[in-house]
């Protein structure tokens, strides 16, 4: 599975990078975020599309599983 890393980023750059990681990897893509308001736009961007997302918390940041 594919990792996209966007902490430190702000929006709307995690929503491109998924944005880009789920063109090449149709089936999903985990993501790392490290601030709320890039957590909300990237799960509603992948809820949007018809992609599941499963958040976990992981030392400060969250790593959002993004499924068909």
């Amino acid at each position: 599975m594919v990792t996209v890393d966007t902490r430190g980023l702000s929006c709307p750059e995690p929503v491109i990078m998924t944005k880009k990681a789920l063109a090449a990897n149709k089936d999903g893509v985990d993501v790392l975020v490290d601030n709320r308001a890039s957590l909300e736009n990237v799960t509603r961007y992948a809820e949007a599309l018809s992609y599941k997302v499963e958040r976990k918390n992981e030392d400060g940041a969250w790593r959002l599983l993004v499924r068909k």
